[in-house]
């Protein structure tokens, strides 16, 4: 009973600390608000938790379906109506992920002084869940791990949508109200979503998909979307309510890790993060030209923060959010089957 009320009370917390980000325009208010409080918990407070609590792995799971299942929707045949155009975002995503992993690599090996298996994997410019599985499947340092990949998506996410919001003069991305949930969907649609999930999350299972937790979910909704039987709403509470347990879950793998390291991951990942938008911002210059997109677009098309949230701010420029949303969804794919099979190797070497 002592666990079932430490993470309930944990998920209500988490859900008022969610909407209090939101009411103040935070960008991904509903995870990164739950991730705070948990975090908190986790590092100031452990000793008031049941002893040994774990927060409930299959809870975590279920939720992670759901946003698989939103990203797995926005695959539409509107995203592939110009091939030529996206084969050479593909290649310049392909080229984009390989650098940005070499110089993540080396700046958390080196500078850092992590383990090969922790740099490998705090240096992956996408796939948040997915690396932070493979990690711990490898024996990876998971606090230092989970630390960097967060800090890799709270800068990216802040900085960005700040920094437009002032070049533009307003606000943009989540903090302007935006979402690509559904608005009212109906009741009747609950179930098709959790067949949905079931069966994503089997396939992902049956077919040992990288992070299949979520990559399954993905496959299926892509599926039913690009075959035309069907769409799936996601509806924004739902959204809501998966983000508060994913962040509330991953907030409290922080047990353990002190001030000292918050601090220096955070200085390695000013460090990375400003490399990678660098990086973005140079790719951006070069393709502009060849698919006629504006600077921007292209800017947030390359940039390594949350699909959801990228595609916001491409919704709030009146840019095409489906074109920057194919962006982010091949960056995370071509990600996690890189670190997919990259990790093999190195596990076997390790």
């Amino acid at each position: 009973m002592a666990r079932l009320a430490t993470t309930t009370l944990l998920i209500l917390g988490a859900a008022l600390c969610g909407h209090a980000a939101s009411a103040l325009g935070a960008p991904l208010p509903y995870m990164l608000g739950p991730l705070a409080l948990t975090a908190l918990v986790a590092t100031l407070i452990p000793h008031r938790l049941p002893e040994g609590y774990l927060f409930p792995p299959a809870l975590r799971l279920t939720f992670i379906a759901v946003i698989g299942l939103m990203i797995g929707a926005q695959v539409t045949p509107a995203l592939f109506d110009n091939a030529g155009r996206l084969g050479v975002s593909a290649a310049a995503l392909a080229l984009f992920v390989v650098v940005a992993m070499a110089v993540n690599y080396a700046i958390f090996r080196r500078l850092g002084g992590y383990d090969p298996a922790t740099a490998f994997y705090a240096g992956a410019p996408g796939g948040l869940y997915e690396s932070i599985a493979m990690g711990e499947a490898t024996d990876a340092d998971l606090p230092r791990l989970m630390l960097q990949q967060f800090m890799r998506i709270i800068l990216v996410v802040t900085a960005l949508p700040v920094g437009l919001s002032l070049w533009l003069g307003g606000p943009v991305g989540s903090s302007a109200g935006l979402s690509f949930a559904g608005g009212a969907v109906p009741w009747q649609a609950l179930p098709w979503l959790v067949i949905a999930g079931a069966a994503g999350l089997a396939l992902g299972r049956a077919l040992r998909l990288p992070a299949g937790q979520i990559t399954g979910p993905m496959a299926v909704a892509a599926a039913l979307s690009l075959s035309g039987l069907g769409h799936l709403d996601v509806p924004q509470w739902l959204v809501n309510a998966a983000q508060v347990v994913i962040g509330a879950a991953l907030g409290m793998r922080f047990t353990g890790i002190g001030p000292a390291m918050i601090l220096r991951g955070a200085g390695l990942s000013v460090l990375s993060v400003s490399t990678m938008l660098l990086l973005a911002a140079g790719i951006a210059t070069l393709l502009r030209p060849a698919l006629g997109e504006h600077f921007d677009v292209l800017l947030i098309s390359f940039a390594p923060g949350g699909v959801t949230e990228m595609a916001l701010i491409a919704l709030s420029l009146e840019a095409n959010p489906a074109f920057v949303t194919l962006h982010h969804i091949l960056r995370i794919l071509i990600t996690v089957l890189g670190i997919g099979l990259s990790g093999r190797v190195l596990k076997r070497r390790l």
